[in-house]
């Protein structure tokens, strides 16, 4: 249990975007917490992708200001580089996944334990697991599976969750709320914060799902390493 309740309920963002200022500013506003999940070599280079129908910025965090921005809520490793881990050697593996997790504890002030998988398609298997188990400090990590369950992983290595552009959001958002329980259970949310300037989730969105989620006080909110390891 968080706090003497059995709910619980996370977010996490992935690439380490500028967009994740306003990100912050919106779960803040509604005491929310989440974990992102930074590339520490890509950290301020600019970029931009496009979907066919529109452009958006990808342009990322300034070293400088990750400190800053990400006050309140965790940093974690989403590899040096993001390359997709199954494709590397486990030296490749544990090279690009411990060096990140050194150089953000280094910008962060705090030892770095968590972690996301990057990548798309299947971005993680029981090898790379494995690798990132025995031969990194990460103590959890995430998948890009996209789950309907609040139970707590079985393997802190493969955290499921749901993401954030899944058309049956509203619905599991509304199920967890409704949700009586006398054991553990966890909404995790995710996604990439420069999603919601392509709109697969608009701002206003995301900030309705934000305000639906908060005040209630059955639920702890907190960072992923605040809920899968009790911190």
């Amino acid at each position: 249990m968080w706090n003497g309740k059995n709910k619980a309920v996370t977010f996490s963002f992935d690439d380490g975007v500028t967009q994740d200022a306003r990100c912050v500013e919106i779960l803040n506003k509604y005491g929310l917490k989440a974990t992102f999940n930074l590339n520490s070599q890509l950290l301020g280079k600019e970029g931009k992708l496009c979907n066919g129908k529109r452009t958006v910025r990808h342009d990322k965090i300034e070293p400088n200001e990750v400190a800053k921005i990400y006050v309140g809520h965790e940093v974690a490793v989403h590899t040096l580089t993001h390359p997709l881990l199954p494709t590397l050697t486990d030296d490749e593996i544990a090279y690009q996944v411990e060096e990140d997790r050194k150089n953000l504890s280094k910008l962060c002030g705090y030892e770095v334990v968590g972690m996301a998988y990057p990548g798309g398609g299947k971005n993680c298997d029981a090898r790379v697991a494995n690798v990132v188990r025995t031969r990194t400090g990460v103590q959890y990590a995430r998948t890009n599976r996209s789950v309907y369950c609040y139970d707590l992983p079985k393997d802190l290595y493969f955290v499921d969750g749901v993401y954030y552009i899944d058309e049956r959001l509203d619905a599991v958002v509304d199920e967890f709320l409704a949700l009586k329980t006398d054991k553990p259970q966890m909404l995790y949310i995710w996604g990439h914060s420069y999603e919601m300037d392509f709109e697969f989730i608009t701002w206003e969105k995301f900030e309705e799902i934000c305000k639906k989620l908060s005040g209630k006080t059955d639920i702890f909110y907190g960072t992923n390493a605040e809920v899968l390891l009790k911190k």
